[in-house]
């Protein structure tokens, strides 16, 4: 018969070790008030905080944490992500956020909720999804 073969499936969920080394980058700025930028797409979800003028500071991703595949994109990873930029931003000191929002994935509320809960203040909420005005030419018809 032979010998059985365990599989073991990666992508189950956040790699704690990841999560860990991510905790333990100290940075050298020390930043009162920031800017929280977050990208959700169809199929990862990114945050980055800035400081005011732009210059990013602490960034992460649901792909950084170890999601892979199809749970990338899910509220669960988002959160997640959300948490650790919170507690990294509230590790230099951060107090109070803007955010700004990009995408129309299932991350969006889920990385605001978590970030909030990490005690920082939020100034402000600003969706910048782009939109396009006429968007590209449509196909022809079929012919039949």
């Amino acid at each position: 018969m032979g010998k059985k073969r365990i599989i073991k499936k990666g992508g189950r969920g956040m790699d704690q070790g990841r999560k860990d080394r991510a905790l333990a980058r100290a940075t050298k700025h020390r930043l009162e008030k920031g800017v929280l930028h977050i990208e959700a797409t169809f199929n990862n979800t990114k945050a980055t905080l800035a400081d005011e003028h732009g210059n990013a500071i602490i960034s992460s991703s649901a792909g950084a944490l170890g999601f892979s595949g199809a749970r990338k994109s899910t509220p669960y990873a988002a959160a997640k992500v959300g948490e650790l930029i919170g507690e990294r931003g509230s590790l230099i000191g951060l107090k109070e956020a803007s955010i700004i929002i990009r995408g129309v994935g299932a991350g969006r509320e889920s990385v605001l909720r978590a970030f909030a809960g990490k005690g920082i203040q939020i100034r402000s909420i600003r969706d910048r999804t782009p939109v396009p005005h006429n968007g590209p030419r449509p196909p022809k018809p079929r012919r039949g």
